[in-house]
């Protein structure tokens, strides 16, 4: 989507007074309903940029209230992202096309539910066909054996950060969640994490493993306290300053460690993530429990994670199957 700076200009747009009956007006409803429903900063970070960036569009083209949108128009505004160039000169990928044209798609949606448009213009509209996402491929035993190591944990921050990767490795959990945990959502006798507000705005329980457990237990005992500031701030991992570690905080350390074992693949949590559920098919896991495990609605959606396991079935095959191996000539 544009620029930061761009995406600023939009956002006053969305923001600034305007009739009951504008485009604005309606986007501004249908968010403050997204946040009364619970649904994730994340998503509503993203839909609420979508909508100010269409917002901006179509005021440059006289277009105020919804029901002058038709599907023309939209056919319009897609050839636009299609067209659309970011500040380096690449074009907008299109997976990000296509999530802006489904968010609009929602918002429409819930015009339609609340009888304020007859008819969703963008109901009829093609998406553009992704490629299928790849992910790289995960860490191996030993390497998380390194990467695990390096964390000096005489040191407050230290002993933090193997917490931290200790539970994203056993838990799976994605970065948004693993920073929205709270020292509430440990369940040490029965060994699981409550997630709260997961992808889609869904709670769900993630068993944690006895090692990565005891080292949350004892950042909460030794380090924890430490960098506490406000005695009513009840985030599991603090940065230095006493407070919640964001996103990028989160990001930050575990590729700084993943440098420091030598890792080059791309992505930090979820290539921990990643790992995790490719280990435990591997190891035997179903499918079905790895994806109840990550979160995913969709077993289409878990299913991008076997990818990297076919090694392991080609070692199986070969191994059990009568007719794997060539037979000898003399046989």
């Amino acid at each position: 989507m544009p620029r930061a700076g761009h995406y600023g200009e939009h956002r006053r747009l969305l923001e600034a007074p305007s009739p009951p009956d504008s485009m604005a007006a309606w986007m501004r409803r249908y968010l403050e309903v997204m946040v009364a429903l619970g649904y994730s900063e994340e998503l509503l970070r993203a839909r609420r940029q979508t909508l100010a960036v269409f917002l901006a569009w179509c005021m440059d083209r006289g277009l105020a209230r919804p029901a002058e949108i038709t599907l023309p128009i939209l056919e319009r505004y897609q050839r636009h992202l299609f067209q659309w160039r970011k500040a380096n000169g690449e074009p907008l990928s299109l997976r990000g096309q296509a999530l802006a044209v489904t968010h609009l798609r929602h918002w429409f949606r819930w015009l339609v539910k609340h009888h304020h448009i007859p008819t969703n213009p963008a109901a009829d509209l093609d998406l553009p066909r992704a490629p299928r996402v790849t992910l790289p491929e995960g860490l191996q035993a030993e390497q998380m054996d390194t990467l695990l190591a390096l964390p000096d944990v005489e040191d407050v921050q230290g002993l933090r950060d193997r917490a931290l990767l200790e539970l994203l490795y056993s838990t799976g959990v994605r970065r948004q969640e693993a920073r929205n945990l709270s020292i509430f959502d440990l369940d040490f006798v029965h060994g699981v994490v409550r997630v709260r507000q997961g992808k889609g705005g869904k709670d769900r329980l993630v068993p944690i493993g006895e090692r990565a457990l005891a080292w949350v237990r004892r950042y909460l005992d030794q380090a924890r306290p430490q960098l506490v500031i406000d005695a009513h701030e009840t985030a599991l991992f603090l940065n230095r300053f006493g407070q919640r570690l964001g996103n990028n905080g989160l990001a930050t350390t575990v590729r700084r460690y993943l440098e420091a074992a030598g890792v080059r693949q791309r992505g930090a949590c979820h290539l921990l993530r990643h790992t995790m559920a490719t280990q435990m098919l591997e190891n035997g896991a179903d499918i079905r429990y790895i994806q109840e495990l990550l979160g995913h609605e969709r077993l289409d959606t878990t299913q991008i994670y076997t990818h990297v396991s076919i090694g392991k079935l080609k070692e199986i095959h070969t191994a059990t199957h009568p007719a794997a191996k060539l037979a000898r000539a003399s046989d």
